[in-house]
């Protein structure tokens, strides 16, 4: 039987299924959620015009891994959040911490870094990063002196810190390590995870790197990253990225953009349940220290206060036991899952096992705090007394 096209313009079934009809939307009619922009490859009518956009002279989209509208809309937003000009979205947050170290490191450079730093990023620096000859100096957050010293000694190309720290939410004087950094050339690069988009933007930080799996995202589906500062360093930085690849999918830039609409509303629910769950285990004789900078007890109170939005979401407590007690109460708890990030919706732990760094000596093991009986827990959206009885119930179990 003879093929008849009906309206495929003489197109086979199988060339029409590979070349659809293009649905144009008006400009005046507008999609209130953008869309998805789920392809890798771009095109224009030309080569002319190909290559206009390929040598910097036009606006415009060739291959997702160098850029994506959709991509490009959350980089917009975080970087505007954040009070910065730029920012290059990558597919976890240590992708964000590798393409930052390696587009701003070189041979012979030196890092100066502390023992309170998030584990893959201390690797990075200690390991990766040495067998390339870049050095590097570990000290406390809280040594200021060592600091100063350091920075005086030493030409540093980059200091790279968090705050607060995990999982023992320290409390790093930002203004005084950047301004440290400043007055002896280096860079100073905040991991602003657990503080979050709405903190420390007021303060001279070149660098801002972010997890996006955690309060970005907010749901624990997703994976993403984020580096942020002024449009002339990410754009020296925007090459590097583009080569070393560790892109972020369309669809899962869609997913955090829908989390952010969220992410104030979750953060201020969060907040208030940590601030609640501290009050109420710092009560509690089976609790030996509650580690939360909201509370006028923590040591870093103070300048949490002036320097944060928010006291954070994360409750750090060590247990007035054994690790067998402390790793009873995380396993008996029934609406904190027992699993990895934090800044879910869902509440939370890490029990001390979990909580451990090898890679420590003696002495930096002192310095990072962390007992055989530390929990973290991070807080999530549920109803505050609901998680305080949970809370209770597994401190029950754990001390009989």
């Amino acid at each position: 039987m003879p093929f008849h096209s009906h309206g495929f313009d003489g197109m086979k079934p199988i060339t029409r299924a590979n070349h659809p009809p293009r649905v144009r939307v008006p400009d005046d009619d507008r999609p209130l959620v953008a869309p998805i922009h789920q392809t890798v490859k771009f095109e224009f009518d030309d080569t002319a015009e190909t290559l206009r956009l390929l040598h910097g002279e036009r606006e415009g989209y060739w291959y997702s891994r160098s850029g994506n509208p959709t991509t490009r809309a959350l980089e917009l937003l975080l970087a505007e959040l954040q009070g910065r000009d730029e920012c290059i979205v990558t597919g976890s947050g240590v992708a964000a911490v590798s393409v930052s170290l390696l587009a701003l490191l070189k041979q012979g450079d030196h890092v100066l870094c502390f023992v309170e730093t998030y584990g893959p990023t201390r690797w990075l620096i200690r390991r990766l990063l040495q067998r390339f000859g870049v050095a590097h100096t570990m000290l406390s957050i809280e040594d200021h002196a060592g600091i100063e010293r350091t920075l005086r000694e030493r030409p540093t190309r980059l200091v790279w810190f968090e705050s607060p720290t995990n999982p023992m939410l320290k409390i790093a004087d930002v203004e005084f390590i950047v301004g440290a950094a400043h007055a002896h050339g280096a860079l100073a690069v905040l991991d602003n995870t657990f503080a979050g988009f709405h903190t420390h933007g007021g303060f001279a930080v070149d660098l801002y790197v972010h997890s996006l799996t955690k309060y970005a995202s907010g749901h624990g589906d997703v994976l993403g990253g984020a580096i942020i500062g002024s449009r002339e360093l990410v754009g020296r930085m925007r090459h590097d990225a583009n080569t070393l690849g560790p892109s972020l999918d369309p669809h899962a830039a869609f997913l955090i953009q829908r989390g952010m609409k969220t992410y104030h509303l979750r953060r201020d629910a969060q907040v208030r349940n940590a601030q609640h769950i501290a009050e109420a285990l710092a009560g509690d004789a089976r609790i030996a220290r509650v580690h939360y900078p909201g509370l006028a007890s923590h040591p870093g109170h103070a300048l949490a206060a002036r320097q944060m939005s928010d006291f954070g979401s994360i409750v750090t407590v060590d247990v007035a036991g054994t690790a067998a007690q402390a790793t009873t109460f995380a396993d008996s708890l029934s609406l904190f899952a027992l699993t990895a990030s934090l800044g879910s919706t869902e509440s939370l732990v890490l029990s001390p096992p979990l909580l451990a760094s090898r890679d420590f000596s003696a002495a930096e093991q002192a310095i990072a705090a962390v007992s055989e009986t530390t929990v973290r827990l991070s807080i999530g959206v549920e109803d505050a007394d609901d998680l305080v009885a949970d809370l209770r119930a597994a401190l029950d179990a754990a001390f009989g």
